[in-house]
């Protein structure tokens, strides 16, 4: 039986799904990203845990405490001399599929493995989304990222992987009247494949978050397997209260992207913060300063919260004061400004976070800002010393398009237990 099970991962983001896989033990073949800043985040990540794995973690809190520059980190890694990480970045397209296929090859021949044993990932979600659809139905369904699926299903086709998990947002059930869905469907049954496509919520998962996902499992025929039955949610006691309280209080232009201090020791952080590793003893607070924000907009901000605070009640545009009115439109688009439920789950958090905050305003009326990058990392389940590289807006962004790392070890979880199944 195999100690390490390989796993090639196809538009990786940041890495919260390939954080799940990391933290099972699963050893990366590649990762695939055709986007900058994510593939430097996913980078920093995949040589934390290089450093990890060999004894060498207090370089990565060197880098992370600003002791040490980017350049600088990357040299410390190259000198350690550890097995290359394989990341990629690229757009995978029709002519550059085929380049980047033996980009993988040749990187699993380098590590000496001469199979993929899992392929996971899913496309960028926008064209697939039910919000998208609805602000612009006609681009969304002519969108050409609806078929990014199809190189998937190449990779698929040339690597054969004994497993898969494929996720995107529950809007590709329907995405072209269901089409998409369907023959995603049927070219997966032409390659032999057994799948099923459940719809999860990361809340089972031990996330502090509803956000539901679609998630596809397959395995060759030839293999009698099942879709996982997944354990239960051990963190309904929770909630999003255990994870604001030990960070510092900032009112609008606060904090700072770089080190600094928690509000309490860690013996008295909250045990959902310890029971998930999302933080640590040793770890060091980052990426924890607040948008700045007009008057106006902080003025609303603390009639919605006053006003959810009072009753749960969500307060809709056109019941603001007319003082505090500015748009036009008063008839649509109503749901402009929401509070993060402290004494429950969070709604989903979302790409759109990295615009403005207005969907995402901390629960606390005397800071009345919205969500700073830690706060949202910790409401998609990313540990602390996960560090997101790139500017705010691009720090935003990669977390509201990210599997939840718990969620995504849940199903590393159960995918290691059908490889040992058959492995």
């Amino acid at each position: 039986m195999k100690s390490k099970y390989t796993v090639l991962d196809m538009f990786s983001g940041a890495g919260g799904l390939s954080e799940g896989f990391f933290q099972q033990g699963f050893n990366f073949v590649s990762h695939i990203e055709k986007n900058k800043h994510a593939r430097n985040s996913l980078e920093t990540r995949a040589i934390y845990h290089a450093m990890k794995n060999s004894n060498n973690e207090e370089i990565y809190r060197d880098y992370i405490s600003e002791r040490l520059n980017r350049d600088e980190f990357i040299q410390a890694f190259n000198k350690l001399e550890l097995p290359p990480l394989g990341l990629l970045q690229g757009e995978i397209t029709e002519s550059s599929e085929g380049s980047i296929i033996e980009n993988v090859k040749n990187h699993l021949k380098y590590l000496d493995e001469d199979s993929v044993d899992v392929i996971i990932g899913g496309p960028p979600c926008q064209a697939y989304s039910l919000a998208g659809r609805g602000r612009k139905p006609e681009e969304m369904k002519t969108d050409p990222r609806n078929y990014l699926y199809r190189h998937y299903i190449s990779f698929l086709k040339y690597f054969e992987p004994k497993i898969f998990v494929f996720e995107n947002v529950p809007g590709l059930a329907s995405a072209n009247d269901g089409c998409i869905y369907s023959n995603l469907h049927d070219e997966l049954k032409n390659l032999d494949y057994e799948t099923e496509a459940h719809l999860l919520n990361a809340k089972d998962f031990s996330v502090l978050q509803e956000r539901q996902r679609i998630i596809f499992i397959g395995w060759k025929n030839e293999h009698r397997l099942s879709y996982p039955e997944f354990s239960k949610n051990v963190a309904s006691r929770f909630r999003v209260s255990a994870l604001l309280k030990d960070l510092p209080q900032l009112q609008a232009g606060e904090g700072t992207d770089g080190p600094s201090k928690y509000t309490t020791f860690f013996k008295q952080s909250s045990r959902y913060l310890q029971r998930f590793n999302i933080r640590q003893k040793e770890d060091i607070l980052i990426q924890h300063s607040a948008r700045m924000h007009n008057p106006r907009d902080r003025d609303i901000y603390r009639t919605v919260i006053k006003k959810w605070d009072a009753g749960r009640k969500r307060l809709k545009y056109d019941e603001l004061p007319p003082i505090l009115q500015t748009h036009k439109n008063k008839t649509s688009f109503l749901d402009r400004f929401k509070v993060v439920d402290q004494h429950g789950y969070s709604h989903s958090v979302v790409a759109h976070l990295s615009k403005d905050g207005h969907h995402f305003i901390h629960p606390d009326i005397n800071q009345a800002r919205s969500l700073t990058v830690r706060e949202a990392a910790r409401i998609q389940s990313f540990p602390d010393n996960y560090k997101f590289e790139g500017p705010r807006i691009a720090q935003f962004a990669q977390i509201g398009n990210a599997v939840p790392p718990l969620m995504a070890k849940g199903i590393a979880v159960e995918i290691e237990k059908m490889l040992k199944e058959i492995l």
